[in-house]
């Protein structure tokens, strides 16, 4: 599975909507489901599929999916 496809699970599976609304737009607070607890609960799962241990900023910081693939890139994350 590419890391593409992981995000996109990631964020379907953290957020509970379907993988085929996840796009580089997706953004916080634009959908009724990507609130501040299911925030914490996407960071889980992208810290845990791919390994990584996100620091506050970076949680703070990542407000879309466009954004979320920036910064797993910083953690080596390529995509």
């Amino acid at each position: 599975m590419s890391n593409q496809q992981t995000l996109v699970e990631a964020f379907s599976q953290g957020l509970g909507i379907d993988a085929s609304t996840v796009n580089d737009d997706l953004a916080y607070n634009t959908i009724p489901q990507w609130d501040s607890t299911a925030h914490m609960i996407l960071i889980s799962e992208l810290e845990s599929r791919f390994d990584v241990m996100l620091d506050t900023d970076d949680i703070i910081d990542m407000s879309s999916v466009a954004k979320a693939k920036e910064i797993l890139a910083k953690h080596g994350v390529p995509f």
